[in-house]
């Protein structure tokens, strides 16, 4: 038998598994800014694959508490939504990860570093995002959304210059290929955390 506050939902529980979600996809992006930071021959992928663990784990927690849920504290739209948006982070950064370790040693002299740390601050501002969930304070949360609004511009920036030395001449053609499917992952990561943030801002819009 369900109990009255299974049927009707406690509310934080949402809360808490979005906050869980959105530190593992964090977690992601860090572990591959340490592994961009200072490459090294055989670099390992347990990090990568333990937040995915973390963020796949806290989003069956969610679809499930949807299920036994009859009331949600915002709206289960909203709820599934940036819950989708958390999971898509760790899945481009282990992506991107997975690809490296495959083909690090013809990326010599590619510094992916710079982007790989505005992607780890843009996650970093997505969790003070979801975490402002629990407070609905729109205008912190409006800081916190302009923060990543610039972090994005900035990281697009970064990825732009990239793409200059991809059609710079100096490149062949398979080098040109294999850079802009790395450059692509990277901006699609970037691209994801904003998405997040969005719909955390637009939680607390309807909410607040």
């Amino acid at each position: 038998m369900f109990s009255l506050q299974t049927i009707f939902g406690s509310g934080k529980q949402f809360f808490d598994l979005l906050d869980e979600a959105a530190d593992a996809a964090h977690e992601s992006t860090k572990a591959l800014y340490q592994l961009l930071k200072a490459p090294v021959a055989n670099p390992a992928l347990d990090a990568f694959k333990l937040a995915r663990q973390r963020e796949r784990v806290a989003s069956d927690k969610i679809n499930h508490a949807l299920v036994d849920s009859f009331i949600t504290p915002i709206e289960r739209e909203d709820i599934e939504s940036l819950s989708s948006a958390l999971y898509k982070i760790p899945k481009q950064v282990e992506r991107f990860a997975d690809r490296y370790a495959l083909a690090h040693h013809r990326l010599e002299g590619i510094d992916f570093a710079p982007r790989a740390a505005m992607l780890e601050q843009a996650a970093g501002v997505v969790v003070q995002m979801v975490h402002g969930l629990h407070q609905m304070n729109l205008e912190e949360m409006s800081k916190l959304n302009e923060r990543l609004r610039v972090l994005e511009a900035e990281a697009d920036r970064l990825i732009l210059e990239l793409h200059r030395d991809i059609y710079s001449g100096r490149l062949e053609a398979s080098e040109m290929f294999l850079l802009k499917e790395f450059f692509e992952i990277l901006e699609k990561a970037i691209d994801r955390c904003r998405e997040a943030g969005v719909v955390a801002y637009q939680i607390v819009l309807k909410n607040s």
